[in-house]
């Protein structure tokens, strides 16, 4: 909490003042991370027609923003509830109920449960966010260079195609 203050210029007390505790402070960041995830996709992200590109919006977020799959890697690894979970369960099953509703259709393959399905593009796009260092150790690259990462946004692209797309 103090290095959080000395870097927002405010003493610590002010922080504990305003956040109560290191959870409360963790739950607000969190929160407010996923919410422009949410605005990100709402405004940007193609259809489901378009699978692929989808999720590669993802993965551009992330891109963006790689404290955010860190953030919720942390929830993870620090146990007990999950930040704001009620509210984020029916976002995600929104989500799936959206690819479920694409699978009956046609538009995606269904082949997959829906809610694997949703669970697996959003891991395929950011994983590489997850654990940088793995995706160094494989690809032998950073993924810093702009090259690179265009490289695996493709990737990433054509994977969700192949996965999700009907199958002729």
């Amino acid at each position: 909490m103090a290095r959080i203050a000395a870097l927002a210029g405010i003493n610590k007390e002010r922080l504990y003042n305003y956040f109560g505790d290191k959870r409360r402070l963790f739950e607000t960041v969190l929160i407010e991370e996923l919410e422009k995830l949410a605005v990100s996709l709402g405004a940007n992200a193609p259809g489901l027609e378009d699978v692929g590109e989808y999720t590669g919006c993802i993965f551009d977020y992330h891109a963006e923003h790689p404290q955010l799959v860190r953030l919720l890697l942390w929830e993870g690894l620090a146990g007990g509830p999950a930040v704001n979970e009620a509210a984020r369960t029916a976002h995600y099953q929104r989500t799936v109920a959206m690819f479920a509703e694409a699978q009956r259709d046609g538009t995606l393959n269904d082949d997959l449960d829906p809610a694997k399905l949703v669970f697996l593009l959003i891991g395929l796009a950011a994983w590489w966010f997850a654990v940088p260092q793995l995706s160094r150790m494989v690809t032998g690259s950073d993924g810093s260079a702009s090259r690179e990462r265009s490289r695996r946004r493709a990737c990433v692209v054509s994977a969700a195609q192949h996965l999700a797309s009907p199958h002729p």
